[in-house]
Order: structure tokens, then sequence, then C-alpha cells
């Protein structure tokens, strides 16, 4: 087994695990309930985790990651600013994205 995710956002945690289900990557999430343990523990330990059953299937997990961590080609907005893809709205500005 090996640790291809971890983030203190549950539902980032259980997203990326379910897309690799969807790749045919078996993984499990674990520390998904040790937030109850903040304070005793260091809070690096209390991230839930994703972890991938067979180490082989480690390094394509890792490359749906960074490919699911963008939506698409960065965007130029009327008032000239460049936003990542991931982004909705200016930061700039504050205009929608067209």
């Amino acid at each position: 087994m090996k640790r291809v995710y971890s983030s203190h956002n549950l539902a980032a945690v259980h997203h990326f695990r379910n897309l690799l289900q969807v790749e045919g990557i078996r993984a499990v999430v674990k520390n998904e309930f040790l937030a109850s343990a903040m304070g005793e523990l260091p809070p690096a330990e209390c991230q839930p985790e994703v972890w991938v059953l067979h180490d082989f299937d480690a390094s394509k997990a890792e490359e749906i990651l960074r490919r699911e961590s963008r939506s698409g080609p960065d965007w130029a907005c009327r008032c000239g600013e460049s936003s990542e893809a991931q982004f909705t709205h200016c930061w700039s500005c504050g205009a929608a994205r067209s």
C-alpha cells in the first residue's frame, strides 16, 4: 500500500478516492475519523489520506490527481488579468469567466 493524497478536506479525499475507483485503481481512505484527536496529535497526523492498495498503481493515481486538479486551460479576463482554469471569477476585478 502507498499513500498518494492527503488533505484536511474530507470531501476532497473521498472525491479523489472515487476518481481512482472509476479508473480501476483500488484505494482506501485512512485517518478519516482522527479529527477528534486534534490537539492530542500533530495536525499532519490527523489528515485523511488516500492509499492505493497496490504500489504499482501509485504513479497512475498521482497522474490522475494532477489531471483532475485542473479543469482546462488558463483564461484571460476582459481586464487583462490571467486566471487558472479552476477559477470562475477574476481575482482582480471580480468579473465572471465568460
